[in-house]
C-alpha cells in the first residue's frame, strides 16, 4: 500500500478570506489589476551623493485594461534574465532589474574613486523600505539575508533555560541553526508542530495545531510563512493573534514575503519578521529585510514589546543607558539604527536595495502580488488537470494559505516522489532538455515513513501565462519519459 497521503477536498472557509479570488477564472483580471503607478523619488543612500543614488527609472506604459499584457511584457524588459532559459526558481534567488545593476555598479565606482566610507545607519534607505512594507524606519533593517535576520533576533531575545520555542517541522536551516544554538547555549527547549501538506487544509487548522502545543513554558512562536518546502502561506495574522492571547513573542521566517506579498507589517501584528531582499524582491545578492516591532499599536498588537538586545552593533552606546523600550505608539529610540550600524557598510549595495524597492513601488506592490498569485493559481489548476489534486503539496482552495511557490509530485508513479535521486534527475533533465530551471525540496509528511522529494516552481512578475503553460507541458512530457 502506498504511504502517500490522499487528502479529501474540503471547502474553504471564505468568511475570513481576502476579497481577491485567485481562482483560474480570476486569473485574467489579475494580470494587470491595480491603481496608477506611483513614482517614488530618488534620494541619497547613506553617504552616497544624492544625484547618483539610483539609475534613471525605466518607463512603463500606462495600463489600458486590467489584462494589459503589454504592460507586463514591459515589466519583463526591466530584467536581464537570459532569454534562452525559462527561470522559475525565484524562491532560491532573484534577478535584479537592469537599472538596479547599473546603480550598484555606478556607486561602486564612485566609492572607489572617492574612497568613500559607509559608516552610516542608512536612514534614507530604511525610510524607503518602511514605506513599501508598512512599518516605520526605526523598525526595519537591511540585513545580509533571512538567516542573518533570524540569527540576530534569536541572539537578541532574553531567552533562558527551560523556555520553549514553539516551531514547525518544516523550518529552514536559517531558523533551525540559531534555535539549536539557543538550545545548546542556554538550555532553551525546541518544540515542533507537525504541519499538514496538500490542499486538504484551512487556515484555522494551523491555529488549532499551535494552540494545542502551547504550554506554560512557551515563550516564542517561530514559523515560516510561506514554508519554503511546500509553499504554504501560514496565516500570519491569525497566528500572531493567538500568540498575543498567550503573551508570546512571534518570529516569522518570511524569506519569500518581500517582493512577493504586499503585506503591511504593522497589520500582521508580529514582533519580528525576517525576509530576503534578493529573492522575490530582486535586490542585490547578500541582502535581506528585518522587521522589528518598536512601538505598541493597540489595534495590531497591544502586548508590551519583548526583551530584545540589538545584536550585532558597532553603534550601541558603550556606556549603556538606552531608555526602556516604548510602551506606546511612539518609539523611545531607533532600535533599527543600532542593528544597521555595523562598521563600514556597502554604500553601493544599499543603493541597490533602495533602488529595487523604488522599482516595486512604481509598479505597485499590490499589483505585483495579484499578478504572481494569479500565475500561481493558473499553475496549480493546470497541475490538477494533469496530475490530480492529490499531487499538490501546496494549498490552492483556501486563499489565506496561497503564495507564488508551488510544490507538487510530477511523477506518474506517485511513489517515485520518495526517490531523491529521481527527483534530482527530473530537475536536471528539465533544464538540460527543455531549458527550464526549477528546484526540488524534501520534507517529512505526516503518515509517511520516508521524506517526500517533490519539485517546486516559482511564478514571478517577469513570467507570463504562456510560461506557465510551457513548464506544465514540459513537466508532463518529461514525467512520461521517466515513468
Amino acid at each position: 500500500m502506498s504511504n502517500l497521503r490522499q487528502p479529501n477536498l474540503r471547502q474553504p472557509n471564505l468568511h475570513q478570506a481576502p476579497s481577491s479570488d485567485v481562482s483560474r477564472r480570476g486569473f485574467v483580471r489579475f494580470l494587470g489589476l491595480g491603481a496608477g503607478v506611483a513614482v517614488a523619488g530618488a534620494g541619497g543612500v547613506g553617504l552616497a551623493p544624492r544625484a547618483h543614488a539610483a539609475a534613471p527609472a525605466a518607463s512603463l506604459p500606462a495600463l489600458s485594461s486590467p489584462a494589459d499584457r503589454n504592460y507586463w511584457r514591459a515589466v519583463q524588459r526591466l530584467f536581464m534574465l537570459d532569454k534562452k532559459v525559462l527561470f522559475m526558481n525565484v524562491g532560491t534567488v532573484g534577478s535584479p532589474p537592469e537599472e538596479v545593476v547599473a546603480t550598484v555598479d555606478r556607486v561602486h565606482r564612485e566609492v572607489a574613486i572617492g574612497a568613500k566610507s559607509g559608516y552610516s545607519d542608512f536612514a534614507d534607505v530604511r525610510a524607503v523600505l518602511a514605506g513599501g512594507y508598512g512599518c516605520d524606519p526605526d523598525e526595519v533593517v537591511v540585513t545580509h539575508n533571512t538567516s542573518d535576520g533570524m540569527s540576530k533576533v534569536l541572539a537578541g531575545l532574553g531567552l533562558r533555560e527551560g523556555d520553549e520555542i514553539l516551531t514547525t517541522n518544516h523550518e529552514h536551516a536559517g531558523g533551525n541553526a540559531p534555535m539549536a544554538m539557543a538550545r545548546d547555549r542556554y538550555g532553551v527547549v525546541i518544540k515542533r508542530v507537525e504541519v499538514p501538506v496538500g490542499n486538504d487544509q484551512r487556515a484555522e487548522d494551523y491555529v488549532a495545531l499551535f494552540r494545542a502545543a502551547i504550554t506554560s513554558r512557551t515563550k516564542v512562536m517561530l514559523f515560516s510563512a510561506p514554508t519554503y518546502k511546500t509553499g504554504t502561506m501560514l496565516p500570519i495574522a491569525m497566528l500572531a493573534k493567538l500568540a498575543q492571547e498567550h503573551g508570546l513573542t512571534t518570529l516569522v521566517d518570511g524569506a519569500h514575503i518581500p517582493g512577493m506579498m504586499a503585506y503591511n507589517f504593522h497589520e500582521l501584528g508580529v514582533d519580528f519578521l525576517a525576509g530576503s531582499a534578493a529573492k522575490w524582491q530582486c535586490g542585490p545578492g547578500g541582502t535581506g529585510v528585518l522587521y522589528i516591532r518598536n512601538k505598541v499599536l493597540s489595534q495590531y498588537n497591544p502586548n508590551p514589546l519583548p526583551e530584545f538586545w540589538p545584536m550585532i552593533s558597532s553603534s550601541y552606546p558603550a556606556e549603556g543607558g538606552l531608555p526602556p523600550r516604548s510602551s506606546g505608539s511612539k518609539e523611545s529610540y531607533d532600535i533599527a539604527k543600532y542593528l544597521q550600524s555595523v562598521g563600514n557598510g556597502s554604500i553601493a549595495v544599499m543603493a541597490g536595495v533602495k533602488n529595487v524597492c523604488e522599482v516595486w513601488d512604481r509598479i505597485g506592490r499590490g499589483r505585483i502580488q495579484d499578478y504572481v498569485l494569479g500565475l500561481s493559481s493558473h499553475l496549480k489548476d493546470l497541475i490538477v488537470e494533469r496530475w490530480g489534486v492529490q499531487s499538490l503539496y501546496s494549498p490552492k482552495d483556501d486563499p489565506r494559505l496561497v503564495c507564488a511557490l508551488t510544490s507538487f509530485n510530477p511523477f506518474r508513479d506517485v511513489n517515485d516522489v520518495l526517490d531523491a535521486k529521481k527527483s534530482a534527475a527530473f530537475v536536471a533533465r528539465l533544464k538540460d532538455e527543455y531549458g527550464i530551471v526549477i528546484r526540488n525540496s524534501n520534507f517529512p509528511v505526516i503518515g509517511s515513513s520516508a521524506e517526500h522529494v517533490p519539485v517546486r516552481v516559482s511564478t514571478h512578475l517577469f513570467h507570463q501565462s504562456e510560461d506557465v503553460d510551457r513548464v506544465v507541458d514540459a513537466m508532463w512530457e518529461l514525467s512520461g519519459k521517466m515513468a
